[in-house]
């Protein structure tokens, strides 16, 4: 079950970004000269952000025409999708496994590529997340955010995260990739939260059902409290409405019925118990309220699409 934690934000929105914690895989400082290209291979599961720190890039995905992002622009690959960066429109992109690059520590390097002429400087990284509350919000997230700092605040807080995470990739000081993740946290959070205010899309959906008064709420129950007995009853009652009303507004919000919502988020809160906390079959199942092992197995096979038992067995890449 997922702890409920007293100093997660009030309102549902919020709540949401604070579940956005990530476990880091890939960290690289690509310091790069024109001509120069690379190509980022497919991770699924994963979400790719990139920093330009000097200097400018050519962002290329399947979705969408090549984005051009000038000094101090953040952008992010929310969907694990292979693309290509570089210096110029058409120019060679070889993948960035095939290139030779210095080892900081396990999980931050120094690349160095191009032919000599005008410099650009980025810091990448690959990143996911374990909470199910932030894999729905990144879920709905389009093919790109791009963040652009042509004003002094964005361009500032930025560089301050930038000058942190480059000093502790260089001093590797005790907790060093902890401080450097958790940077990389408020860089993915802050290109969210302006994704949120500014795109008409953030509106619908599941994070638009979040912003709803009374619709957000339930999901703020439903999530803080996965194990409770909540039926339509119990949710409509917390929230005032009549059983009929809050059914329907609550399908139509969030495009699934209540009660479907609350069985797939205790699979996944299973799920990241099963991953990470070692949690056998049996405690989960009484935690979240099934009085049988083998009724909680049959309804994370329907959700998950495995056995619960074939979770520890699995790569975990087949189960992202």
């Amino acid at each position: 079950m997922a702890a409920i934690d007293p100093w997660a934000p009030a309102d549902p929105v919020g709540e949401a970004l604070h579940f956005l914690r990530m476990n880091g895989a890939f960290y690289c400082r690509s310091e790069l000269s024109a001509p120069w290209g690379l190509t980022l291979p497919p991770m699924p599961g994963y979400l790719w952000f990139h920093v330009v720190s000097s200097g400018r890039v050519w962002l290329e995905t399947g979705a969408a025409d090549p984005a051009l992002l000038q000094h101090g622009d953040l952008a992010l690959v929310p969907h694990g999708e292979g693309h290509a960066l570089r210096s110029e429109p058409g120019v060679q992109a070889p993948g960035i496994l095939e290139l030779e690059r210095e080892q900081v520590s396990e999980r931050y390097e120094i690349l160095r590529h191009g032919e000599g002429g005008v410099p650009t400087t980025l810091i990448c990284g690959a990143v996911r997340f374990d909470n199910p509350a932030a894999r729905n919000l990144v879920e709905i997230l389009p093919a790109t955010i791009h963040i652009e700092a042509s004003d002094s605040v964005q361009l500032d807080w930025m560089h301050s995260i930038l000058r942190l995470m480059a000093a502790e990739a260089k001093e590797l000081r005790p907790g060093g990739e902890a401080v450097i993740t958790r940077l990389g946290d408020i860089l993915v959070i802050q290109a969210i939260r302006a994704w949120i205010e500014t795109d008409p899309a953030a509106r619908t959906g599941w994070l638009g059902a979040l912003q709803d008064r009374q619709i957000g709420r339930a999901l703020s129950l439903i999530h803080r409290d996965p194990s409770r007995a909540w039926t339509v009853a119990t949710l409509a009652d917390e929230l005032a409405m009549s059983r009929s009303a809050f059914a329907a507004r609550f399908t139509e919000l969030v495009d699934e019925p209540a009660m479907q919502y609350v069985t797939r988020w205790r699979m996944h809160v299973a799920l990241n118990s099963l991953k990470e906390q070692d949690a056998t079959v049996a405690e989960l199942a009484g935690r979240l309220g099934y009085r049988s092992e083998a009724a909680f197995a049959r309804a994370f096979k329907r959700v998950i699409g495995v056995p619960p038992g074939a979770v520890k067995r699995a790569p975990e890449t087949a189960l992202v």
